[in-house]
């Protein structure tokens, strides 16, 4: 990402922080990061878009952390429940920014798509990598169990981490969501 880029997305990364979904407005951003509104739009079509650009930037973070502190236990349970554990707690830290890229990836606007698919194809690695134990390059699923295991674990973490944005339940229980959902996929 070239520097103008990253300024645009710190910028709207601040405004989250400080207002949500809400505050991140394009010209505010544009204006705030020192460019004109045309050069914002040539980087970013809306506020979702330049939203899940600070999600990568995210992700690229937690990867980066993973590979550095792999997740800990014995066992696969143990393993994904620390792994979810540390990404729940690195979203959750800056809660207004949190609840703004939930509500930019659940935007469904098909323009997106791939970004979105990105991010879950990163998040796909790094639960293969928890499963496995493994601290290796290889996140791709091993086999289709293991890649169905990642799809709904991934699927009740965010229904979670909305209804955690929403002030329905604390951090503690989007990763018991996560571990009793695994728990049941485990015993099958």
């Amino acid at each position: 990402m070239e520097e103008r880029t990253r300024r645009i997305v710190r910028t709207a990364v601040e405004l989250a922080e400080k207002g949500g979904f809400e505050a991140v407005r394009l010209r505010d951003v544009a204006s705030c990061s020192g460019v004109a509104l045309g050069t914002l739009y040539r980087h970013f079509r809306s506020k979702e878009d330049l939203l899940l650009a600070a999600l990568a930037e995210e992700v690229v973070q937690l990867e980066a952390y993973m590979a550095a502190h792999p997740a800990r236990g014995e066992a696969p349970i143990d393993r994904v429940t620390s792994f979810f554990r540390t990404a729940t707690q690195g979203i959750c830290r800056r809660p207004m920014l949190a609840q703004a890229i939930l509500r930019a990836s659940a935007s469904c606007q098909p323009e997106l798509t791939e970004k979105v698919a990105r991010f879950h194809g990163h998040m796909m690695g790094m639960i293969a990598r928890a499963l496995r134990g493994s601290t290796d390059g290889n996140g791709k699923p091993g086999d289709q169990h293991e890649e169905q295991i990642g799809v709904v674990l991934e699927q009740v973490w965010f229904a979670s981490l909305v209804g955690w944005g929403g002030g329905l339940h604390d951090q503690r229980a989007v990763i018991d969501h996560v571990r009793s959902a695994l728990a049941l996929m485990l015993t099958r």
